[in-house]
């Protein structure tokens, strides 16, 4: 069972909330709630109440599924902050000049399921890999090769004049 949450047009800048964002990624949510409660930045709070929202869905997803819900056992499945409209202003400048102000917005979207306690994924075998991925000294023999130093361009001669 998973359930998202998004809002959209927060009044703040997608660089500043995505610091928050990334600490509460792939984390089980009484987790994130500790440190969304705990965190300085302005961010925490508007991500907290999106966070919150997640979970409220899947409350109610599960409530019309019959089906039993505990919210400790929800993870962070997917926690993204996109950039939003730009809102364009203008404010006085020296020598009756104007000086553009950009006042940012953004979109956040978290994605909460049930902690089904997947297998991580496993990497690609070694042996699939070519040799250079895997740090190895480049062939040598017929058809290598070499490095060789770079020359540089001789100076031209000045021409004589007549």
């Amino acid at each position: 069972m998973e359930a998202r949450a998004i809002q959209r047009t927060v009044r703040q800048s997608a660089r500043k909330m995505r610091l928050v964002i990334d600490q509460i990624r792939g984390r089980a949510v009484p987790e994130a709630y500790a440190i969304l409660r705990f965190s300085k930045k302005r961010a925490a709070k508007q991500i907290h109440k999106v966070l919150k929202s997640a979970v409220a869905n899947a409350e109610q997803q599960a409530l019309r599924q019959n089906a039993a819900f505990d919210a400790d056992q929800l993870r962070v499945r997917y926690a993204v902050v996109n950039e939003g409209s730009t809102l364009k202003r203008f404010t006085a400048a020296a020598m009756g000049r104007a000086t553009p102000i950009l006042k940012r917005t953004s979109h956040v979207e978290i994605h909460v399921a049930a902690d089904g306690g997947a297998a991580p994924r496993a990497e690609p075998p070694a042996a699939k890999r070519t040799p250079r991925a895997r740090g190895a000294a480049p062939a040598k023999g017929k058809g290598a090769k070499t490095k060789t130093a770079t020359a540089r361009p001789k100076a031209k001669k000045p021409r004589e004049g007549k």
